[in-house]
This record gives structure tokens, sequence and C-alpha cells, in this order.
């Protein structure tokens, strides 16, 4: 599953929308030098400013204090300048991530992961989700993977990825199995799905036998190894499944597509074209 030509197609899309719109201000906050954190906003910024949208990069130092982050939060929420907004994770250690992100204004919230958007992702009713599940669904999507009434095994339970894709896919009546480092027997549940969701953040956790004939598998990994990028997934698997996105190329890129794809609904909700259920 081609990522790179989904994801093009979207970011076209979104240059259009952004345009008809006349502005789209998209906000990244980074604090400290974490050398993952800067590729993830620079790419984010390049794909912003490509599609025509308004990126302000906000850079923080490590050392700043929790009150003071919260009021720079606070001002970006209250600029009519802004339309989303993103605090890049993981913070400082001595910084409160669940209370930073508690703080985005929730029709802001470009990442999704505000607990209204969450918990309206759970009932049902979708405003912001986050990037990379959205992706995942997209690419479902464009190949014509058949979710209803599909078995959908997602290995990683994270409130990012796991979670939320396992939501997403309820909602489209897969049947769904969640997961996780405490699973009995992976392999078990592994070869019993007709998509596989791997979002483990281990290199190969899912090997070529773990894999069902003909299934679709989606490998959400990014692993930096002595041998370059890897993902969670064997890449062997291609030969037994019918469908591997491949890494880097597959929802790495989908990812990026659909936080801009977010900064557009973001920009909608603030202008009243479409309803937030938080205002």
């Amino acid at each position: 599953m081609d990522g790179r030509a989904l994801a093009d197609r979207i970011r076209a899309h979104v240059g259009e929308e952004a345009r008809s719109l006349g502005h789209v201000g998209f906000a990244t906050v980074l604090v400290g030098d974490d050398a993952a954190s800067e590729i993830y906003i620079r790419l984010k910024h390049d794909a912003a400013t490509a599609a025509g949208i308004d990126a302000q990069d906000v850079r923080l130092p490590e050392s700043i204090g929790e009150d003071e982050l919260l009021e720079r939060v606070a001002e970006l929420n209250a600029s009519d300048d802004v339309d989303a907004l993103l605090v890049q994770t993981p913070l400082p250690d001595h910084l409160d991530e669940e209370r930073i992100v508690r703080a985005v204004e929730p029709v802001k919230d470009v990442d999704g992961f505000h607990p209204w958007n969450a918990g309206e992702l759970y009932l049902g009713r979708p405003q912001l989700v986050p990037a990379t599940p959205t992706g995942i669904m997209a690419l479902l999507a464009e190949y014509r993977i058949e979710l209803d009434g599909a078995h959908a095994v997602i290995v990683g339970r994270s409130d990012i990825v796991g979670k939320p894709i396992a939501h997403l896919l309820l909602q489209a009546n897969a049947t769904v199995t969640l997961c996780h480092t405490h699973t009995r027997d992976l392999a078990r549940h592994t070869l019993d799905a007709d998509v596989l969701v791997v979002a483990a953040g281990r290199p190969a956790v899912v090997t070529p036998d773990m894999v069902k004939a003909r299934s679709a598998v989606v490998d959400v990994g990014i692993n930096r190894t002595e041998a370059g990028v890897v993902g969670d997934v064997d890449p062997r698997a291609a030969d037994v499944a019918a469908y591997l996105t491949p890494v880097p190329g597959g929802v790495g890129p989908m990812t990026i597509a659909c936080v801009l794809q977010n900064a557009v609904r973001c920009a909608r909700f603030r202008r009243g074209e479409i309803a937030h259920s938080a205002r």
C-alpha cells in the first residue's frame, strides 16, 4: 500500500482548501531539542508551507516552567491567526504532558489528543482524530480493503495509534482485537487477522509466520537501527500478505498529510463552516 502517492493527493486537496479559505494558521510548539521531534516538526512545516498553510514555529527552552508553557499555549489558543495548534511530544520529564494536552483548545487540537476529541471518537462522533489512524483508514479505503465483518487485530494500545484506530475500525463494523505487551501468544491472534495494524515500536515484532495469508498489513513502526529505518513488521511478510505498507513510504507520509487535513478542518470549525461539539 503506497502511502506516498495517496498522501500527495491529499496534500494537493489540502492546498486547494487552504486557498479557498484564504488563510489557515498552523502553530507548532517544540520544547527542548529532541532530535526526532526536530525532524517531525521540520517535515510538518515543510508540508504545511507547500500546501499554502501559514506555519508558525514556536521554539521554547527545555528548562521552561510548566506555568510559563501553559501561558504560551493560552496565547496561541487566543490568537485569531492560529487555527490549528500542536504541542510536540514527548515533553521534558519535568512537564505534565497530560496537563499540557488538556490546555489546547479542542477546536484547535490538530493532533486530536484532547480528552474532548478522544471522548467524541469513543462515542462514535469523530471531531478531530489523530493523524496516523486517520491515514491508516484512508489507505485501507484507497485499496478497497473490506472492513465490514472483517477481523482486525491491532498490536499496540497507545493513545496516539492503537486505541483510536480500534475505535475507527469498530465504527467501520470490523471485529477488533487489541493486543499489547501483556498479550499471551501474540501469533495466535495475528494469524487470525484479515487486517493487521502493528504499532508496537519494536523492530520485526511481527514475523512472516505470524501473518495470515492474503491479509492486509499496516506497519506503523519507525525504528532507527544500524541497518537503517525499519518497521515493526518483517518486510518478508509481503510474501504472505496481500497488502503491506512499506517502511518508509507507507504510513509516515499519510500521517503528515492528515495533520494538514486536520489543520484545514480546525480552520473550518473556527469559521463555523462545520460544527464542533465543544463550541
